[in-house]
C-alpha cells in the first residue's frame, strides 16, 4: 500500500543509483510503517529543478514523499522520515562531491485513494 515518490535533481543522476536505493527504501518503508501491502515507488528527475540558499548558491536536492493509509501516529511518521533521511545520507553521502538538500514527507493518502491489481 505505501506509495512513494522520489523527486531528484538531474545534477545527481549519475551518482544516485535508483535501483540500489529502491531496494533498501521499500523494505524500510514497509517495516517502518507496519504495512504488509505492495510498495510502489516512482522516481522523477526534476529537469527544471533549482535549489538556492539565501546567497544564491545552487545545489542539488532529493525529496521523498511516502503516502500511507491513515492511522499511523505522528511519532511513527516522524521516525519513518528520519529512517528515510538516513538512507538518503547513506546513498548520497559517499562519493558525492556536492551538497544535496534532502527532505522527506510521510503523509496520509486521501480517502479517494484506490489500488487494484489487474
Amino acid at each position: 500500500m505505501p506509495h512513494i515518490t522520489v523527486d531528484y535533481s538531474p545534477r545527481i543522476a549519475d551518482s544516485f543509483d535508483l535501483r540500489v536505493f529502491a531496494a533498501e527504501l521499500q523494505p524500510t518503508v514497509l517495516e517502518g510503517s507496519g504495512s504488509a501491502g505492495t510498495c510502489k515507488t516512482l522516481f522523477r528527475q526534476a529537469a527544471e529543478a533549482r535549489v538556492a540558499d539565501r546567497y544564491g548558491d545552487a545545489t542539488a536536492f532529493v525529496h521523498v514523499e511516502v503516502g500511507l493509509f491513515p492511522g499511523r501516529s505522528h511519532a511513527v511518521k516522524a521516525r519513518l522520515s528520519e529512517d528515510v533521511l538516513a538512507l538518503l545520507e547513506k546513498h548520497l553521502g559517499v562519493g558525492t562531491t556536492q551538497a544535496v538538500v534532502c527532505s522527506v514527507e510521510v503523509r496520509d493518502l486521501a480517502g479517494s485513494y484506490r489500488l487494484r491489481t489487474f
